[in-house]
């Protein structure tokens, strides 16, 4: 008894150290979400794709690059919301997770810009 004891408690630790401390939001939530301009919104994909199109105002960090974190501390406030979306949300919810263990509020957009785009939000394109 003791040692399923044990196992349950080292089980809700687990659960509880691996938990997300930012949310998930879908289409129509994170449009709401973006359109305060207390959010800022984080396209977290390579700079070719963000050229295919992107959600407009989004700024720019690839989520792959070693230096990451860095460069969001330079570019992104911590007293605002930081919006994030990738291709498909789990570049996104990777960088989500960096980002709020360093201090961020962060909102992922659930299905990235695959599902934005399936519901026809608008995105714009680099000229």
């Amino acid at each position: 008894m003791k040692k399923i004891l044990t196992l349950l408690l080292a089980a809700l630790g687990l659960n509880t150290a691996c938990s997300q401390n930012f949310e998930n939001y879908e289409v129509k939530e994170f449009a709401e979400l973006i359109a305060d301009s207390n959010v800022v919104i984080l396209d977290v994909r390579k700079a070719d794709e963000f050229a295919e199109g992107h959600i407009k105002g989004a700024i720019l960090i690839d989520q792959f690059q070693s230096d990451f974190v860095e460069q969001a501390k330079a570019k992104l406030p911590k007293e605002k919301t930081i919006a994030i979306y990738c291709r498909s949300g789990r570049r996104s919810a990777n960088a989500a997770g960096k980002l709020s263990d360093v201090g961020y509020k962060c909102v992922n957009l659930k299905g990235g810009i695959l599902a934005w785009k399936e519901a026809n939000m608008p995105v714009i394109k680099e000229e």
